[in-house]
């Protein structure tokens, strides 16, 4: 009997959050979703965000990436018909990627019946991003803090609500990346785990005041901060404004912003937007707030028609 329909919706990610570099990740309310059925050549219908680029059958990261780990597993190269719905920016430092992998690697598991655990998914995810911020807060949901042996997910005690500034441009992770110097001065070093400790505990304690600085960061941001005009606008937004602080997304370009929850999320949007006007920044600014469920636990057996639908979620391990 082939393997049934499968459904798997994936969470925009932001990684770094400032002084956590290649440590920490947090998952938005921005999805791809991803439905697929085996067919008898490969398709792809996209919709939303950067559909043009979803729906390309050639240098498609899903398509690779599926292609790729059922040839390592020794398998059948599958043929699929995708229905693709995009909310997340692609190439702007959002997790675009390591969606796109988890969603590959997810359905190579499932088509190729490899019989991967959720951990052996993410692993491979960690391996082939080379880094497991993104992959391990798209995966696991939540703030999630990475190592050389895995991943925690926080339980955090406050959802503020969040604002990304998405500029026009992309911004390769390469590119990004090559401006980091080889070493740092040990106080730079120290700077940034007293910072990252204190973001940890902001978010398990549930404290808005320590955001202001627990996102201050030396080790990538002054670097890459040439590269992306929105950042310095933004954090000099911190502790007013309605806004409790900002760092790059990931690499960049985008920028996330922490609001503060008891402001008008709104209002403070149009503020941001006016004040980037008067500086001769654009940017598309949405809102958005801390996903709690990662593609692990919105994995569904899909099937039926498209007038009628039913979906049950896979047991987890």
């Amino acid at each position: 009997m082939r393997p049934s329909p499968l459904e798997i919706v994936l969470p925009a990610t932001s990684a770094n959050l400032g002084p956590a570099f290649d440590a920490a990740g947090i998952a938005m309310r921005l999805h791809f979703r991803v439905r697929a059925k085996i067919a008898r050549e490969f398709s792809i219908e996209a919709h939303g965000r950067d559909a043009e680029i979803c729906r390309s059958l050639q240098r498609n990261l899903v398509l690779d990436t599926y292609g790729e780990v059922l040839e390592s597993a020794g398998k059948e190269i599958v043929p699929l018909s995708i229905k693709v719905d995009n909310e997340i920016p692609i190439g702007k430092g959002l997790g675009s990627s390591a969606a796109a992998r988890l969603a590959g690697i997810a359905l190579a598991a499932h088509f190729g019946e490899l019989g991967w655990s959720d951990d052996a998914v993410l692993k491979e995810a960690v391996r082939r991003e080379c880094h497991g911020d993104n992959a391990a807060a798209c995966w696991l949901g939540g703030v999630t803090l990475v190592h050389a042996e895995g991943a925690v997910k926080l339980r955090v005690r406050a959802e503020w609500p969040l604002l990304v500034a998405v500029p026009e441009s992309a911004l390769s992770t390469e590119h990004a990346r090559s401006v980091l110097p080889e070493k740092y001065s040990r106080a730079d070093a120290v700077a940034n785990i007293q910072n990252a400790m204190l973001l940890t505990a902001a978010f398990i304690e549930g404290q808005p005041d320590l955001i202001r600085y627990a996102l201050e960061d030396r080790i990538h941001q002054p670097y890459r901060g040439p590269l992306c005009p929105l950042l310095e606008p933004l954090r000099s937004l911190s502790g007013q404004t309605g806004v409790l602080g900002a760092a790059l997304s990931g690499s960049g370009p985008s920028v996330l912003v922490v609001l503060n929850p008891e402001g008008d999320a709104e209002d403070t949007r149009r503020k941001i937007a006016a004040l980037l006007h008067g500086k001769g920044l654009q940017a598309e600014l949405l809102l958005t707030s801390m996903e709690t469920h990662g593609a692990r636990e919105r994995r569904w057996v899909w099937s039926g028609t498209a007038d009628h639908e039913r979906r049950w979620p896979i047991p987890l391990p």
